[in-house]
């Protein structure tokens, strides 16, 4: 019988029951548990698995590029950031508030592995979210004006609880992609979703790369208004320790 319900188990996808019932069948003839002390962590066990692949199936979706955590991260080789402070937004407060996250920087100082860490964090947490390098995501807008499926796309954007678009630097940019980006920015703001934004550029410079004037104005007042700005002036975790 047991083999039957064994196979009922895997049949219903009920995976979590299946990997328990023989232990917990063991100690229930031990101990002679009541039908209720067998059914209760069985349930629950079924529940955990189920929680589990949910967020497996999350961290795989949002295609974090690196295995780094918060906890893994090398703050004692990155002085210029305040590990308290970082800690603090893990508590993820700041989705609550609709609150955007700026790290700038120079290259290599770990503002992509921070904002990967936040993010895995959030995802953790139950949140939904996507890392994206911000050109491939460019790329991603301008491809989707082809089969106009900018609409599908951008609203399939703004339903991520946290996205992070990673280095924004000097890209080669045409109107469409910055009419996309623009948008997708506004309609986020509006939203109260908030994004995680890493880049080497200061707010005077992003005129460099994003026009028309009034639109950058536009978009800045908007990351600005619910903003947490974090600029990060060391040396670059890049290069070899000398511990």
């Amino acid at each position: 019988m047991n083999n039957d319900i064994n196979e009922l188990l895997e049949e219903l996808k009920f995976k979590g029951m299946a990997a328990i019932l023989p232990e917990l069948l063991t100690k229930a003839e031990r101990k002679g548990w009541s039908h209720q002390e067998l059914l209760l962590p069985l349930f629950q066990e079924e529940l955990l698995h189920r929680k589990e692949r949910c967020i497996s199936n999350r961290l795989t979706q949002a295609k974090i590029p690196w295995t780094w955590t918060l906890n893994s991260f090398p703050f004692y080789r990155q002085p210029a950031v305040d590990q308290t402070r970082i800690m603090t937004l893990a508590g993820l407060d700041f989705m609550e508030r609709g609150e955007n996250i700026i790290f700038t920087g120079p290259p290599g100082t770990g503002k992509s592995g921070l904002a990967s860490g936040i993010l895995r964090q959030a995802i953790i947490s139950g949140a939904r979210g996507r890392f994206y390098n911000v050109q491939d995501l460019l790329n991603e807008l301008y491809a989707s004006l082809a089969d106009q499926s900018t609409p599908k796309l951008l609203r399939k954007l703004c339903r991520y609880d946290l996205l992070v678009l990673d280095e924004l630097g000097y890209l080669t940019l045409t109107s469409e992609q910055m009419n996309s980006f623009f948008k997708l920015m506004k309609e986020r703001y509006e939203a109260g979703r908030p994004t995680i934004i890493t880049t080497n550029l200061t707010f005077d410079n992003w005129y460099e790369i994003l026009k028309p004037k009034d639109m950058v104005d536009a978009l800045l007042d908007r990351l600005r208004h619910r903003c947490c700005l974090i600029h990060i002036d060391g040396d670059s975790l890049r290069s070899p320790s000398t511990d």
